[in-house]
């Protein structure tokens, strides 16, 4: 069964890339919307996920936060290094110019978020119950938003259609692979809970610093702003009726 609800995951993932590939002539408003949605995950899903798993804290301070501030230095790094190194090829250009590298990082981390969501629909059914169909509510639903993400990440920073399909076909069968995983072992919920932090840094750095500026950097329409919005909306939608 476990397997079943990831298979559902598997084909909601590919209808969110299969959309936004779609609406490449709005893609302003695919940004936004992919903003608001990656916002909505990191502040509704996972950094309250993350919360609720470590439970510890370090010189006052939740140890996911701590992985989550991490997480957004690290991205910023990463980021900054990876233009750096482009600059002496690039000119002046250079400075406006996104690592493609950076946009396969971004997607592999949505790869591995999503192996992460099918570890916990395994999880959810070794408890079973009322946890299992919660899970794998939320799981399925914003699966969607994985997909739709993990293909405008890896095309925004400039990357071929063939590997951002690519990385959506990997994102697809990324909880599969977790499910099937849980029958073999389970990850501790403390190692699981700093993951989730780390992972949301990164994630809200690329919405804050890369998603949303580009959307509206051409089109600052209201239009936009109303995706990104929805966006959030959605997710919240989404963990309430997992709720």
């Amino acid at each position: 069964m476990a397997v079943f609800v990831a298979l559902g995951a598997f084909l909601m993932t590919l209808a969110g890339g299969w959309t936004a590939q779609r609406v490449t002539d709005r893609r302003h408003l695919v940004l936004g919307l992919a903003g608001g949605l990656m916002l909505g995950v990191v502040g509704l899903d996972l950094l309250p996920e993350a919360l609720r798993a470590t439970g510890r804290e370090v010189f006052g301070v939740p140890a996911a936060l701590l992985l989550f501030v991490a997480g957004f230095l690290l991205a910023h790094l990463v980021e900054r290094t990876l233009a750096a190194r482009q600059a002496p090829h690039g000119g002046a250009e250079a400075h406006h110019h996104r690592a493609p590298e950076v946009g396969l990082t971004a997607a592999g981390a949505m790869v591995g978020h999503s192996a992460m969501d099918g570890v916990a629909i395994g999880a959810a059914f070794q408890v079973g119950g009322g946890m299992a169909a919660s899970v794998a509510l939320a799981v399925i639903a914003h699966d969607f938003a994985d997909g739709f993400n993990t293909f405008t990440l890896t095309s925004l920073y400039g990357n071929a259609r063939r590997r951002a399909i690519g990385m959506l076909v990997a994102d697809a069968c990324a909880p599969l692979v977790g499910a099937l995983s849980t029958a073999f072992f389970r990850i501790p919920e403390p190692v699981l809970g700093g993951y989730l932090g780390l992972f949301g840094g990164v994630l809200l750095y690329l919405a804050a610093a890369e998603i949303l500026p580009e959307a509206h950097h051409e089109h600052p329409a209201r239009s936009t702003l109303l995706c990104t919005v929805a966006g959030a909306a959605f997710i919240w939608l989404v963990v309430g009726l997992s709720g």
